[in-house]
Protein backbone atom coordinates (compact mmCIF):
# COMPACT_ATOMS: atom_id res chain seq x y z
CA UNK A 1 0.00 0.00 0.00
CA UNK A 2 0.98 3.64 -0.30
CA UNK A 3 3.32 4.08 2.63
CA UNK A 4 1.10 5.30 5.46
CA UNK A 5 1.41 3.82 8.94
CA UNK A 6 -2.22 3.20 9.84
CA UNK A 7 -4.77 1.37 11.97
CA UNK A 8 -7.83 -0.42 10.63
CA UNK A 9 -10.80 -1.70 12.61
CA UNK A 10 -13.40 -3.75 10.71
CA UNK A 11 -17.05 -2.75 10.71
CA UNK A 12 -19.38 -4.17 13.33
CA UNK A 13 -22.46 -2.97 11.45
CA UNK A 14 -22.51 -3.42 7.68
CA UNK A 15 -24.98 -0.54 7.39
CA UNK A 16 -22.63 2.04 8.92
CA UNK A 17 -20.32 4.02 6.61
CA UNK A 18 -16.56 3.46 6.90
CA UNK A 19 -14.77 6.39 8.52
CA UNK A 20 -11.38 7.80 7.52
CA UNK A 21 -9.88 9.41 10.66
CA UNK A 22 -7.26 12.13 10.21
CA UNK A 23 -5.48 13.54 13.26
CA UNK A 24 -4.21 17.04 14.00
CA UNK A 25 -0.58 18.20 14.29
CA UNK A 26 1.38 15.97 16.64
CA UNK A 27 -1.23 13.21 16.63
CA UNK A 28 -0.97 9.73 15.20
CA UNK A 29 -3.07 6.84 13.89
CA UNK A 30 -4.46 6.14 17.37
CA UNK A 31 -5.70 9.64 18.20
CA UNK A 32 -9.19 9.65 16.68
CA UNK A 33 -10.15 5.98 17.03
CA UNK A 34 -12.11 6.75 20.21
CA UNK A 35 -13.90 9.61 18.48
CA UNK A 36 -14.74 7.36 15.54
CA UNK A 37 -16.24 4.73 17.84
CA UNK A 38 -18.32 7.39 19.61
CA UNK A 39 -19.77 9.06 16.54
CA UNK A 40 -20.47 5.90 14.51
CA UNK A 41 -20.14 2.79 16.72
CA UNK A 42 -20.61 0.22 13.95
CA UNK A 43 -18.31 1.74 11.33
CA UNK A 44 -15.08 0.39 9.94
CA UNK A 45 -12.29 2.77 11.00
CA UNK A 46 -9.29 3.61 8.82
CA UNK A 47 -6.78 5.88 10.55
CA UNK A 48 -3.46 6.82 8.89
CA UNK A 49 -0.58 8.76 10.40
CA UNK A 50 0.56 11.92 8.63
CA UNK A 51 3.88 11.46 6.80
CA UNK A 52 5.27 14.98 7.26
CA UNK A 53 7.22 15.80 10.43
CA UNK A 54 7.29 19.29 11.91
CA UNK A 55 9.74 19.39 14.83
CA UNK A 56 9.08 15.68 15.25
CA UNK A 57 5.28 16.07 15.15
CA UNK A 58 3.36 14.19 12.42
CA UNK A 59 1.25 16.26 10.01
CA UNK A 60 -0.43 15.61 6.68
CA UNK A 61 1.34 18.44 4.80
CA UNK A 62 3.99 21.09 5.32
CA UNK A 63 3.28 24.63 6.41
CA UNK A 64 5.46 27.73 6.17
CA UNK A 65 4.01 29.30 9.35
CA UNK A 66 0.86 28.87 11.43
CA UNK A 67 -2.02 29.29 9.01
CA UNK A 68 0.32 29.57 6.00
CA UNK A 69 0.44 26.35 3.99
CA UNK A 70 2.97 24.99 1.49
CA UNK A 71 0.31 24.66 -1.19
CA UNK A 72 2.40 22.58 -3.60
CA UNK A 73 2.87 20.10 -0.76
CA UNK A 74 -0.84 20.24 0.09
CA UNK A 75 -1.69 19.19 -3.47
CA UNK A 76 0.90 16.40 -3.58
CA UNK A 77 -0.04 15.01 -0.16
CA UNK A 78 -3.77 15.11 -0.89
CA UNK A 79 -3.26 13.02 -4.03
CA UNK A 80 -1.06 10.56 -2.09
CA UNK A 81 -3.81 10.26 0.52
CA UNK A 82 -6.33 9.64 -2.24
CA UNK A 83 -4.17 6.77 -3.53
CA UNK A 84 -3.94 5.32 -0.01
CA UNK A 85 -7.74 5.44 0.35
CA UNK A 86 -8.25 3.66 -3.00
CA UNK A 87 -5.77 0.94 -2.03
CA UNK A 88 -7.33 0.55 1.42
CA UNK A 89 -10.78 0.15 -0.13
CA UNK A 90 -9.50 -2.81 -2.14
CA UNK A 91 -7.47 -4.31 0.69
CA UNK A 92 -10.16 -4.07 3.35
CA UNK A 93 -13.26 -4.31 1.15
CA UNK A 94 -14.77 -0.98 2.20
CA UNK A 95 -16.71 1.68 0.32
CA UNK A 96 -15.53 5.25 -0.15
CA UNK A 97 -15.30 6.53 3.44
CA UNK A 98 -16.69 9.52 5.26
CA UNK A 99 -13.61 11.48 6.34
CA UNK A 100 -13.45 12.82 9.89
CA UNK A 101 -10.56 15.27 10.22
CA UNK A 102 -9.41 17.50 13.05
CA UNK A 103 -7.31 20.65 12.48
CA UNK A 104 -4.47 19.68 10.11
CA UNK A 105 -6.36 16.48 9.34
CA UNK A 106 -9.49 18.49 8.49
CA UNK A 107 -7.45 20.74 6.20
CA UNK A 108 -6.12 17.81 4.16
CA UNK A 109 -9.70 16.49 3.92
CA UNK A 110 -10.84 19.85 2.55
CA UNK A 111 -8.01 19.69 0.01
CA UNK A 112 -8.98 16.12 -0.91
CA UNK A 113 -12.60 17.18 -1.49
CA UNK A 114 -11.38 19.84 -3.93
CA UNK A 115 -8.66 17.80 -5.66
CA UNK A 116 -9.94 14.20 -5.64
CA UNK A 117 -13.59 14.31 -4.58
CA UNK A 118 -14.37 10.72 -5.60
CA UNK A 119 -12.09 9.47 -2.81
CA UNK A 120 -14.69 10.36 -0.17
CA UNK A 121 -18.42 9.90 0.26
CA UNK A 122 -18.66 12.84 2.69
CA UNK A 123 -16.75 14.62 5.42
CA UNK A 124 -16.80 15.92 8.97
CA UNK A 125 -14.41 18.88 9.18
CA UNK A 126 -13.44 19.84 12.71
CA UNK A 127 -11.72 23.28 12.91
CA UNK A 128 -10.84 23.37 9.22
CA UNK A 129 -9.38 26.19 7.12
CA UNK A 130 -9.36 26.91 3.38
CA UNK A 131 -6.45 24.71 2.21
CA UNK A 132 -5.68 26.32 -1.16
CA UNK A 133 -5.65 29.99 -2.16
CA UNK A 134 -6.44 29.08 -5.79
CA UNK A 135 -8.51 25.90 -5.58
CA UNK A 136 -9.47 23.93 -8.67
CA UNK A 137 -13.03 23.92 -9.92
CA UNK A 138 -14.39 20.89 -8.08
CA UNK A 139 -17.65 19.01 -8.62
CA UNK A 140 -18.84 17.63 -5.30
CA UNK A 141 -22.13 16.31 -6.65
CA UNK A 142 -24.23 16.73 -3.53
CA UNK A 143 -21.75 15.19 -1.07
CA UNK A 144 -22.66 15.94 2.55
CA UNK A 145 -20.15 17.92 4.62
CA UNK A 146 -20.39 18.90 8.28
CA UNK A 147 -18.12 21.83 9.19
CA UNK A 148 -17.76 22.55 12.91
CA UNK A 149 -15.91 25.73 13.85
CA UNK A 150 -14.99 27.26 17.21
CA UNK A 151 -16.23 30.76 17.94
CA UNK A 152 -13.13 31.44 20.07
CA UNK A 153 -10.68 29.52 17.86
CA UNK A 154 -7.33 31.40 17.96
CA UNK A 155 -6.04 29.54 14.87
CA UNK A 156 -8.96 29.58 12.41
CA UNK A 157 -10.53 33.02 11.78
CA UNK A 158 -14.31 33.00 11.45
CA UNK A 159 -14.02 34.56 8.00
CA UNK A 160 -11.81 31.68 6.85
CA UNK A 161 -14.16 28.90 7.94
CA UNK A 162 -17.09 30.78 6.41
CA UNK A 163 -15.14 31.03 3.14
CA UNK A 164 -14.48 27.27 3.23
CA UNK A 165 -18.20 26.58 3.71
CA UNK A 166 -19.00 28.82 0.75
CA UNK A 167 -16.30 27.24 -1.42
CA UNK A 168 -17.58 23.71 -0.79
CA UNK A 169 -21.21 24.79 -1.29
CA UNK A 170 -20.35 26.43 -4.60
CA UNK A 171 -18.74 23.14 -5.68
CA UNK A 172 -22.07 21.39 -5.10
CA UNK A 173 -21.70 19.98 -1.59
CA UNK A 174 -24.51 20.05 0.98
CA UNK A 175 -22.67 21.91 3.73
CA UNK A 176 -23.92 22.12 7.32
CA UNK A 177 -21.71 24.75 9.00
CA UNK A 178 -22.08 25.27 12.72
CA UNK A 179 -20.07 27.67 14.91
CA UNK A 180 -19.74 26.36 18.46
CA UNK A 181 -18.94 28.22 21.70
CA UNK A 182 -15.48 26.62 21.75
CA UNK A 183 -11.83 27.21 20.88
CA UNK A 184 -9.64 25.05 18.67
CA UNK A 185 -9.96 21.95 20.84
CA UNK A 186 -12.90 19.61 20.47
CA UNK A 187 -15.88 19.65 22.83
CA UNK A 188 -18.71 17.31 23.69
CA UNK A 189 -20.87 19.35 21.32
CA UNK A 190 -18.61 18.29 18.42
CA UNK A 191 -19.12 14.62 19.33
CA UNK A 192 -22.89 14.97 19.65
CA UNK A 193 -23.31 16.95 16.43
CA UNK A 194 -21.07 14.60 14.44
CA UNK A 195 -22.89 11.53 15.76
CA UNK A 196 -26.30 12.98 14.93
CA UNK A 197 -25.12 14.11 11.49
CA UNK A 198 -23.75 10.67 10.57
CA UNK A 199 -26.97 9.12 11.86
CA UNK A 200 -28.91 11.45 9.59
CA UNK A 201 -26.76 10.55 6.58
CA UNK A 202 -27.34 6.85 7.32
CA UNK A 203 -31.09 7.40 7.48
CA UNK A 204 -31.10 9.21 4.13
CA UNK A 205 -29.01 6.47 2.53
CA UNK A 206 -31.38 3.79 3.81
Amino acid sequence: MTDFIHRFEPARDAGSPPLLLLHGTGGDENDLLGLGRMISPGSALLSPRGRVLEHGMPRFFRRLAEGVFDEDDVRQRALELGEFIAEAQKRYGIAAPVAVGFSNGANIVAALLLLKPDALSGAVLLRAMVPLSDPPKAELGGKHVLLLSGQADPIVPASNSARLAALLSEAGAHVDHKVLPAGHQLSQADVTLARNWIGGINAKAA
